[in-house]
């Protein structure tokens, strides 16, 4: 199955990637496969990321304002199908300051880009994380929301190296500190109002992607959290998809929660 299908993408929008484990690599494979179907693709980020490189991205433009990057990207356009779009450079090494959630907006109502791909969550490199107050930062215009958990922290400590704003984990999953992470916690982050898919603007779909299905023991509990997910019931999550973005095929198995 290709990403395009299994998220439910249908003729164009914006998609936001929340959560952690696999938010950057989901947002290029994504790109590189809707490219290969002759459409215009902009990845952008609310938060910061890593400068992509050529193979990510073969055009990137830095700039402060929805129309100066629109300005510059119609000459890019001839030449790449896919291009990424800063503010600037951040005081942190390597990385790119995001844009406002409204100059995405802008962005999109545009139509200069046939998708939008944001990456509007940051996870400080671990699997697995609750957000905090001020996050995600997501576009009004958003059409499709997906959350992302990295499997790897099934059966790991509930610690830093493991879990982002483990604080907080802790407060919404009901898991204690320094106990070790389960499928159930998982689940209970995940249908959560204050959870991974925190502020889904109304209309848009939530998508659940377990992420790293090909490491050891991962499938299982994926197809547990799934399972789980689909008793839940009162959530705004349609689909939870099992998979592993660096691997081939990125999609295991689909679950419809809805019927």
């Amino acid at each position: 199955m290709r990403l395009r299908d299994a998220l439910l993408l249908e003729d164009g929008g914006i998609v936001c990637l929340v959560g952690a484990g696999g938010k950057t690599s989901l947002m290029y494979r994504l790109a590189r496969e809707l490219c290969g179907q002759g459409a215009k693709v902009l990845t952008t980020t609310t938060t910061r990321i890593f400068t992509p490189t050529p193979e990510q991205s073969p055009g990137c433009i830095l700039a402060a304002t929805p129309d100066d990057i629109l300005e510059r990207a119609a000459a890019m356009l001839k030449k790449h199908r896919h291009i990424t779009a800063a503010a600037g450079e951040s005081t942190e090494a390597g990385k790119l300051m995001g844009l406002a959630a409204e100059a995405i907006d802008r962005l999109r109502a545009s139509r200069v880009f046939d998708w939008i791909i944001v990456e509007a969550d940051g996870a400080a490199g671990r699997p697995l994380k609750a957000p905090a107050a001020h996050e995600p930062v997501i576009p009004s215009a958003t059409d499709w929301l997906v959350g992302i958990v990295g499997l790897s922290a099934i059966g790991k400590p509930l610690s830093d190296p493991w879990v982002f704003r483990k604080e907080i984990f802790s407060s919404l999953s009901g898991l204690a500190l320094g106990a070790t992470v389960t499928a159930e916690a998982v689940a209970a982050l995940l249908v959560h109002e204050q959870g991974v898919l925190k502020g889904a603007p109304g209309e848009c779909r939530c998508i659940v992607f377990l992420n790293q299905a090909d490491q050891t023991g991962a499938q299982a509990a994926g197809l547990r959290i799934a399972s789980l997910l689909k008793r839940s019931g009162g959530s705004r999550i349609q689909r939870t998809i099992v998979g592993q973005v660096l691997g081939e095929p990125p999609v295991s198995a689909v679950f419809d929660l809805s019927g």
